[in-house]
């Protein structure tokens, strides 16, 4: 079962989106959150496999929560603004996955299972704007701490995080189980220090003009992270 809190600070729409999900087989919804400060508390107190996080909310916004919320559990924003500080802003922070408010419920419940499943979602006209940012900005630095850390291994799964790959696609192209994948995903986030697989595909967006990762900036699944 997959426990979700919901937090907005419109009670019409987070009462629109508990029933979409509470609707949803193998998924229940735990708490609701009127601000980010409850949100991070009642974050805190049920412990949720994913927070559905608004971006514009009193007293503490989305991005400040997620911030707060990254380590604890993963987290999907979803707001009607897809201006670009929100989201650079929320990826930064650590969000697991970012999307519009004008997603069907369908894909929104396909969302909410994607992200309790450990993969990346970004809806596909962010992901767009994302691949032109990375064109436009210089490569990271490959010695950029953590990055000499990675074992082989965990340097081609890194490549195919930044491909935009699934773990059952990273699986299949390295010839490994999905168990040991999202091993591999999970020492890379702790060795880069980064709270999201979102932040590891943009990193090693970053680092592909270096060499490092071998992967290809416009490779990739729309959407997919």
């Amino acid at each position: 079962m997959i426990e979700v809190l919901v937090a907005d600070d419109q009670a019409a729409v987070r009462a629109g989106l508990v029933l979409i999900l509470g609707a949803a087989p193998g998924i229940r919804v735990v708490g609701e959150a009127a601000d980010g400060v409850q949100a991070v508390e009642l974050a805190r107190e049920l412990r949720p496999d994913v927070v559905l996080m608004d971006v514009r909310m009193p007293r503490l916004d989305g991005i400040a929560a997620t911030r707060e919320i990254a380590g604890i559990a993963d987290v999907l924003v979803l707001t009607t603004f897809d201006m670009d500080e929100y989201v650079f802003g929320a990826l930064r922070a650590g969000a697991a996955g970012f999307l519009l408010k004008d997603v069907d419920a369908d894909r929104l419940v396909d969302a909410v299972r994607t992200v309790a499943a450990g993969e990346g979602i970004i809806a596909p006209k962010v992901t767009r704007r994302l691949i032109g940012a990375f064109s436009a900005r210089p490569a990271a630095d490959p010695s950029a701490p953590g990055l000499a850390e990675l074992t082989p291994r965990e340097r081609e799964v890194f490549a195919c995080l930044g491909e935009g790959l699934s773990n059952g696609q990273i699986a299949a192209r390295l010839d490994m189980a999905e168990t040991t994948t999202k091993t591999h995903v999970s020492r890379i986030l702790a060795k880069l220090g980064l709270a999201s697989r979102v932040q590891a595909a943009i990193f090693a967006q970053e680092t592909a003009a270096t060499g490092l990762s071998g992967t290809d900036p416009h490779k990739g699944s729309p959407g997919a992270v």
